[in-house]
């Protein structure tokens, strides 16, 4: 058994499409505590339960045993606690947990470089479950350097009632449609540079904003204390974060009602 977390963006910077046919980017990925159970043991063949509309699991596994030279002979099983098509990449996150427990069964288990290379074929936030702490992620999110930053703070994650998520690729549309990439390399160095001041929890402040998605939700939460709000990825999640578990606390009994909501905590 093993656990899949989620991850949150805690910056996006979003450029033009690039000649693969996706948006450059610029990206801070933080893992929380929130997290999916993933386990996973031989069988006879292929199968996957608990999710029924799980696809990406499959795809790993089926792309692992091809690279291997082996029967994908494993069945897993996924309890879901993430919230599906939220930014939080709780698929992706599944996979790679997958990807990495049935490489651990194999005789010769493939190199972290090839378990890599599959992950990228999957979905540019698949690598990221593969490494340990936080990272950033450049080119379309897949190309990965560690960061240094700090994890003392408690995260209110928020999925707000009523909210209606468009897909991924129409949130990338209308980016596309309202000139989003313009002024990308300002913005990326703009990213860059506040990444070398953030020393203490309440510098993640200094961080620029979502370029793909924002919520009224966002100013709210600052209100109520958090020194940085949110949306992860595309969205539709929002999150708050705060220096101290209480403000956190008195910030959800404020918020009850708006959605569904989880107290929750960076992860390494």
């Amino acid at each position: 058994m093993s656990w899949a977390p989620a991850k949150l963006n805690l910056a996006l910077v979003v450029g033009p499409v690039q000649e693969n046919g996706k948006h450059e980017l610029v990206t801070v990925f933080q893992r929380i505590a929130l997290a999916d159970r993933i386990e996973l043991e031989p069988a006879p063949a292929l199968q996957v339960d608990g999710f029924a509309t799980d696809t990406i699991v499959r795809l790993a596994l089926e792309a692992l045993a091809r690279e291997a030279g082996v029967e994908p002979v494993w069945r897993v099983s996924i309890e879901k606690n993430v919230p599906v098509a939220a930014g939080l990449a709780g698929g992706s996150s599944d996979a790679a947990t997958a990807l990495r427990l049935a490489n651990e069964t194999l005789a010769e288990p493939l190199s972290p470089a090839r378990l890599a290379e599959i992950a990228c074929a999957l979905g540019a936030d698949v690598p990221f479950f593969l490494t340990e702490g936080p990272q950033l992620g450049t080119r379309d999110g897949s190309e990965l350097r560690p960061l240094q930053l700090p994890h003392d703070y408690t995260v209110l994650l928020l999925l707000p009632a009523g909210v209606t998520k468009p897909s991924t690729a129409e949130v990338y549309r209308a980016f596309d449609r309202r000139g989003g990439e313009r002024g990308f390399s300002e913005r990326r160095a703009a990213l860059l540079a506040a990444l070398e001041d953030v020393h203490r929890p309440s510098d993640l402040a200094l961080l620029p904003a979502n370029d793909l998605a924002a919520s009224p939700t966002c100013a709210r939460l600052t209100e109520l204390g958090a020194f940085r709000s949110g949306v992860s990825g595309a969205g539709s999640a929002v999150y708050g974060l705060f220096e101290r578990r209480t403000q956190a606390e008195d910030a959800t009994e404020e918020m009850s009602g708006s959605g569904e909501i989880w107290i929750t905590e960076p992860a390494w």
